[in-house]
């Protein structure tokens, strides 16, 4: 069986739970700990719960402990998602949703019978019911957060037509250009702003743009297809011309069809035989995969499965060993969610090896690679957040995490800031002190009560010290994306947010995120906090 196989095969038996199992931690099974609220459920049954989820997912993904979730989630919203994939698909009464009928699944996703006993899921139950919390404890952040940071000033486009449902923000500063790029999800349009936030062209897309890659060849618009979940195939990758003083077109000279929910594509050589190449991360839903496009010339490509999972939602490509070939970093963000790197081997085969792995609760949103101590070696800085699942209550561990690299590439956690759904961080010397300082956002924050923290700027003091800030304004929007550069040629690092205003109704903010601008301008004014 090919390494292909083997991994699908392995996601498609033993992924049934691979969102869900957790071990407990240090606990005996002669003394179970009980929430209050279950503390009736027969010790015997939550072992037996226990046994079965250690038997059936312990080889798929890092197992969590269960207090990452609370006894609510669990009951109603994960297991219930998960039972199918065992194929369960009702329980004592209850129907449990699924998407065995979905014509977009390209396989039979579910087992054509149960793999286990009504008896032996509802042991599943019983464990993950007692031994969870009844509630998540609330994150605390080392250090109050501060307002008014004076290194920002906060300026946004005066067209405000419409509610902004913003999928992503990128500044071009290339070859002379001072532009902003957004993509907005209802006209499907590409808009491009200059310096003055005026908006100068836009161009329809075949589907949303979530994001654009320049490279030598021009610009490759990464359409999505459909934002929301779903298993179709209907993304696509297609070229944009796009010239100094000259509005953009669509360039059908390279144009790929059929991706799932396909969320960034990077330009590379990677058989070095002079064709453009691209790697392709398809985020997926049920079904994805991580993928390159051979380029065969004449803009035909052959695909190649790096990996047949879904999640990859992030990479950058390194030449990691010095060997004149690159490689890959990337986060995957569904079931075994974590960050693998692809080491080139040469003739389009790779090696996988995964660096980091983070239980599959985290809700994986971003990562970046920055030597952030000066050391000669990229370390990692990792956000996770999202919480647009079958869990979406505030989480203490979501936030930013640095790891460290030895010089190895092994990694180690130096730093974490609890951060109620981040969605992504960027490193670098915003204030000209000479060390990495931090700004992140988040798309799920605690808005009810602190809706100002959407926005962080960690101030590095050194020896990882940070002092949090924020900017009034910034919580006009609810922030998907990020991006750096310098917009105004200064040599100083300014910021962009979008806005994705879309948000469950029953938070207060979305109306004021819906009259709010489309983008916001953080342009760097120097003046050190």
């Amino acid at each position: 069986m090919s390494v292909y196989n083997q991994q699908l095969d392995l996601f498609r038996r033993s992924a049934a739970i691979a969102l869900v199992v957790v071990a407990l931690a240090g606990a005996g099974c002669d003394n179970i700990p009980k929430n209050a609220t279950h503390s009736s459920i027969p010790d015997a049954s939550i072992r037996k719960g226990k046994e079965l989820a250690a038997r059936y997912c312990q080889s798929c993904h890092l197992l969590p402990d269960p207090s990452l979730l609370n006894a609510a989630s669990w009951e109603k919203g994960v297991l219930p998602a998960m039972a199918p994939r065992l194929g369960i698909f009702t329980h004592n009464g209850q129907y449990y949703a699924s998407a065995k009928n979905d014509p977009d699944l390209s396989r039979n996703f579910y087992p054509s019978k149960p793999v286990i006993t009504a008896e032996e899921w509802q042991s599943i139950i019983d464990y993950y019911s007692a031994v969870s919390p009844d509630s998540l404890q609330a994150s605390v952040a080392p250090t109050a957060v501060h307002s008014n940071l004076p290194l920002f000033e906060t300026r946004s486009p005066a067209n405000r037509a419409g509610v902004p449902i913003t999928t992503f923000v990128q500044f071009d500063t290339l070859d002379g250009r001072t532009s902003i790029f957004t993509g907005d999800m209802n006209s499907r349009r590409v808009y491009r702003y200059n310096a003055q936030l005026q908006p100068v062209d836009s161009l329809t897309s075949l589907s949303p743009v979530v994001q654009i890659d320049r490279h030598a060849g021009g610009l490759l618009a990464c359409n999505i297809g459909v934002m929301n979940p779903n298993n179709g195939h209907y993304g696509t990758l297609t070229s944009v011309i796009a010239p100094v003083n000259g509005p953009m077109t669509a360039d059908t000279s390279v144009r790929i069809y059929g991706l799932s929910r396909p969320v960034q594509v990077t330009a590379a050589d990677f058989n070095k035989d002079g064709i453009t190449d691209y790697l392709v991360c398809e985020f997926g839903h049920m079904e994805g995969e991580l993928s390159w496009m051979e380029g065969k010339g004449h803009h035909q490509f052959t695909k190649h499965v790096l990996r047949p999972l879904p999640g990859a939602i992030k990479a950058y490509i390194r030449d990691v060993n010095k060997d004149g070939l690159p490689d890959i970093w990337v986060l995957f963000a569904q079931g075994d969610e974590g960050i693998f790197l692809f080491t080139n081997k040469g003739n389009g085969a790779f090696d996988q090896d995964q660096k980091l792995r983070f239980p599959p609760v985290y809700g994986s949103s971003g990562f970046e690679l920055v030597d952030f101590n000066g050391d000669g070696f990229e370390d990692i800085l990792y956000t996770c957040g999202d919480n647009a699942d079958y869990s979406a209550v505030l989480k203490p561990y979501h936030g930013l995490y640095l790891y460290l690299n030895d010089g190895h590439n092994q990694f180690t956690k130096a730093f974490f800031y609890p951060m109620f759904g981040c969605y992504k961080a960027i490193a670098a010397d915003f204030d000209g002190d000479g060390d990495k300082d931090i700004a992140a956002i988040s798309f799920f924050a605690d808005y009810l009560r602190h809706p100002e923290q959407s926005f962080i700027y960690l101030d590095n003091r050194g020896e990882m010290h940070f002092e949090p800030w924020t900017i009034p304004g910034t919580d006009a929007g609810r922030w998907l994306s990020m991006d750096a550069g310098d917009i105004n040629r200064d040599g100083k690092t300014d910021l962009i947010l979008g806005n994705f205003s879309m948000a469950p109704s029953a938070i207060p903010a979305a109306a004021k995120w819906q009259q709010g601008p489309p983008f916001l301008l953080l342009l760097n004014t120097g003046k050190k906090p």
